[in-house]
């Protein structure tokens, strides 16, 4: 059995496909229309690269903020007093809480959500598509030609190891791989790539500007919890486990005398019942892989307030 051919047929179509994605990625963006810090906070939660629901609650907290609707509680009603212009997303988000509504004056926050499955293929597309429109973000290819051809070019490799290794293991695994190859290239569309200005935009999340005011989903319902760095307890214990759901992060820089900066990541934890969230110093590793919602099991540091290590880190998708 000769495979020099097709992993010759293979690599070729692998050299196509990087150097497709590579020219994509270098393309200058276009001039953005709009100052990044006009961004709407539910554009910068996507950029960040938060779930649909976290980017439905930054959503729904500034449409409360903003007067269309008011939380009291876990209860929400729509108002008629808001100011502003609204998104595309954000009259979305409006007509799904009116239908679910129906007529009531008032339900609980968690009631009016949305199916996940309608959050990803309705509402992050529109936020995706005003994050384009304020010069935040760009499509990666132009039209859908480029990843039909690109899906198209794998029946090559995979006709060449067929034709030579035939019912084998290397036709097999040439088979699975031009299917999850060809599959990732059409599910993936027409791709999304943040511009510099979105990267700028994106940033590190701040952190709470009124911890008390901090507002949680738990699961079940929200809650306002207190958000803050945990308390460095001299006499505890050198290490003890705590575990929740992340409820925030986010990074304090400090600026020296000598122009020099340092940057502090926090990571909030809570535990489901608490009145009380504390945020413990982590290293940017953890930081930038941890996000909201995901279920963790932390060894802590109470002397020092930090992260000593990860036991247990579930992703909630």
């Amino acid at each position: 059995m000769d495979l020099v051919w097709p992993a010759l047929a293979w690599a070729v179509w692998a050299a196509a496909l990087a150097a497709a994605f590579g020219l994509t990625t270098r393309r200058a963006a276009s001039p953005p229309p709009v100052p990044a810090p006009q961004a709407p906070p539910s554009v910068v939660e996507l950029l960040r690269g938060l779930r649909a629901g976290e980017v439905f609650h930054a959503t729904v907290f500034d449409l409360a903020r903003r007067g269309f609707l008011t939380i009291r509680g876990d209860r929400l009603t729509l108002s008629a007093n808001g100011e502003g212009q609204l998104w595309p997303y954000e009259r979305w988000v409006l007509d799904r809480m009116a239908a679910r509504l129906a007529g009531a004056p008032q339900a609980p926050v968690v009631a009016v959500m949305p199916d996940s499955g309608d959050l990803d293929a309705e509402f992050v597309p529109l936020v995706r598509q005003s994050a384009i429109d304020l010069g935040l973000a760009r499509r990666r290819w132009q039209s859908m030609l480029v990843p039909l051809l690109l899906a198209a070019a794998l029946a090559v490799p995979w006709y060449v190891t067929i034709s030579q290794a035939g019912v084998s293991w290397p036709g097999w695994i040439a088979t699975a791989g031009a299917f999850v190859a060809g599959t990732a290239l059409l599910l993936g569309g027409r791709g999304f790539l943040l511009t510099p200005l979105g990267r700028e935009a994106a940033g590190p999340e701040p952190a709470p500007v009124d911890p008390r005011q901090e507002w949680i989903f738990t699961g079940d319902g929200w809650r306002g919890v207190l958000v803050e760095p945990a308390p460095r307890d001299g006499g505890a214990a050198k290490r003890q486990e705590v575990e929740g759901r992340v409820v925030k992060r986010w990074i304090v820089t400090e600026h020296g005398d000598d122009l020099s900066s340092s940057r502090t990541c926090y990571v909030a934890v809570h535990d489901g019942t608490s009145e009380r969230a504390p945020a413990y110093r982590a290293k940017e590793r953890f930081y930038q892989d941890v996000l909201p919602g995901d279920f963790v099991r932390l060894l802590v540091n109470p002397r020092r307030g930090s992260v000593v290590s990860v036991l247990v880190h579930e992703r909630r998708w």
